[in-house]
């Protein structure tokens, strides 16, 4: 049985890791490093950095502190935010990054999906997702659309046929953010993810809504998820990654 992986999310703003709610009221949480150096010796399976802001300022992700993290994490790191082609891919893989997340990008310019494929691996491309509740119609008959710039813009695509066409052009994994339920901490959204676990081939990561053990219990179960993504729950809530695995462990979904 595959083991399922917990995935701490670090956003980070101006060198530092910020937290909000639905993408706004972002407050202060500490420095990016010494977080996921900390989250890695208490068990994290992986981690993922978001400059939050990078591409908005149409500047490249912090490589600096991609190379920081690879000096002091021991688990794969994603990044993602400021990628705008297959260089800065190159530039952040280098830096030491295991994978690179494309979320605006690859819905403006699918073709660097493959690009990226091509170039270094289908499994160091992450699809980054973030998708909305919406009335049902021809256009998105999933009743999920796909948005981008940080939530704020409609793209009229649905969510399911978009990770089919994203997977199919060459992304290794998708990390599934779902914007309703995004930093609320009563759950992820577990229809959005289901409906995306089982329309694609390759691994699937539950993003927002996490605020308590079951809802990780629930997403991996329900969910039909391969792994699940905490950020509020062990930066200001209390919770640990040892804790959290204990839960799932005596839920009895099998992890590390």
């Amino acid at each position: 049985m595959l083991l399922k992986r917990l995935i701490v999310c670090l956003d980070v703003r101006n060198g530092r890791v910020t937290k909000g709610v639905r993408f706004q009221g972002n407050v202060d949480v500490g420095d990016p490093v010494e977080m996921a150096a900390r989250y890695c010796a208490e068990g994290a399976d992986e981690l993922v950095f978001y400059d939050i802001t990078a591409s908005a300022e149409r500047r490249r992700c912090d490589l600096d502190m991609v190379a920081r993290a690879a000096r002091a994490l021991s688990v794969p790191f994603t990044v993602g935010g400021g990628i705008r082609g297959v260089e800065d891919m190159r530039a952040a893989l280098l830096a030491g990054a295991d994978k690179v997340s494309l979320n605006s990008l690859a819905v403006d310019n699918p073709a660097i999906l493959a690009e990226g494929a091509r170039a270094f691996g289908r499994q160091c491309v992450v699809l980054g997702m973030d998708a909305r509740r919406v009335e049902p119609s021809e256009a998105i008959p999933s009743g999920y659309e796909v948005v981008v710039r940080g939530g704020r813009q409609p793209t009229g695509r649905d969510a399911v046929a978009w990770a089919r066409e994203a997977v199919d052009l060459g992304a290794g994994e998708i990390c599934l953010n779902a914007i309703d339920t995004d930093g609320v901490r009563e759950g992820y959204e577990l229809t959005l993810t289901r409906l995306v676990s089982d329309a694609v081939g390759v691994p699937v990561i539950a993003s927002g809504g996490a605020g308590a053990p079951r809802h990780l219990v629930d997403v991996l179960t329900e969910g039909h998820a391969d792994a699940a993504l905490v950020a509020s729950m062990v930066h200001t809530m209390g919770y640990t990654c040892p804790g959290i695995k204990r839960d799932l462990r005596a839920a009895g979904i099998p992890v590390r």
